[in-house]
């Protein structure tokens, strides 16, 4: 990759890693689903205003609305409200490691449940070694009390993920960022009667300056501005190299809640980060390659 494909990498990789410290911080500020609308409805504008200051098109067939609203309930709606909640239980840097494990599920999924695609053994090797990772991040300390049920959130938040990838390949057709939009606002159209409903916002105590800070920071940059870095990264770099962000992610939401909240960087939380990356490596395959060249030598 170029120096700027870096770069932009490095950028996605902390602002997606910032979204867990947001999460964190908004857990004991506002209920999960305002939190998450708040998100959604933020990200479509900015977007939404990304896409008119560049003179693109923005025409999504009525057709495409279905599948629109299905994806956004397994990429947006399920898996932010489930790390939404599940972060007043576990820190940021548990559950950025926990959704690490999202490419496992994706394995799991198209090779076990849709059988799209093939399970091979390196793939069969990184599912196990993620397995790993969350049984020493979790350890038995964990299996009693209410941390366990937020980091079963969290990784029930990776599995949604692990579904909305091989449904978003479904859809076809539509400019990437312009698909993006789409779903936001899908995303908006579905929470804002639920939390109309449950939430009822005008009960609710405005959150202090930093959970404003929060909010901006989750729409704005978690959202908006990362979805812009993906697509470029993905146009510039391609597919296999824009999957490294799911290596680094982990260690800049570890730094940032360690820097911002004062979060402990356990030594369960290193190795099991370390096993779950070891995992994506043998699923990615670049890894192995690069071992087996070296072994012909």
């Amino acid at each position: 990759m170029k120096r700027t494909d870096w770069f932009r990498l490095i950028a996605l990789s902390t602002v997606w890693g910032g979204s867990f410290l947001f999460f964190r911080i908004l857990a004991t500020e506002l209920p999960p689903l305002t939190t998450v609308l708040s998100r959604v409805a933020i990200g479509a504008f900015a977007i939404f205003l990304y896409l008119r200051a560049r003179g693109v098109e923005i025409r999504i067939p009525r057709a495409q609305w279905g599948r629109l609203a299905v994806l956004a309930i397994l990429n947006n709606v399920v898996p932010f409200s489930l790390f939404a909640w599940g972060e007043s239980r576990v820190s940021s840097g548990t559950a950025s490691i926990l959704n690490a494990m999202t490419p496992m599920f994706v394995v799991l999924i198209t090779g076990l449940v849709l059988c799209t695609e093939k399970l091979t053994w390196p793939r069969v090797l990184g599912v196990l070694c993620g397995i790993a990772g969350v049984a020493v991040l979790v350890g038995p300390d964990a299996l009693v009390g209410a941390d366990l049920l937020g980091q079963a959130a969290c990784l029930g938040a990776a599995l949604c993920y692990g579904f909305a990838l091989p449904w978003g390949r479904r859809i076809t057709g539509l400019n990437p960022p312009v698909l993006a939009m789409a779903q936001l606002t899908a995303a908006t159209l579905i929470l804002l009667p639920l939390v109309m409903l449950f939430d009822r916002p005008w009960s609710l105590v405005n959150p202090d300056v930093i959970g404003w800070v929060a909010i901006a920071g989750l729409g704005l940059l978690c959202t908006g501005l990362a979805y812009i870095i993906f697509f470029a990264v993905l146009a510039s770099a391609g597919a296999t190299n824009l999957s490294l962000v799911t290596l680094m992610v982990p260690v800049s939401a570890l730094l940032l809640g360690r820097v911002v909240l004062d979060e402990p960087i356990t030594s369960g939380a290193l190795g099991g980060m370390a096993l779950i990356a070891l995992g994506l490596a043998a699923i990615d395959g670049r890894l192995l390659r690069w071992i087996s060249r070296c072994a012909r030598l």
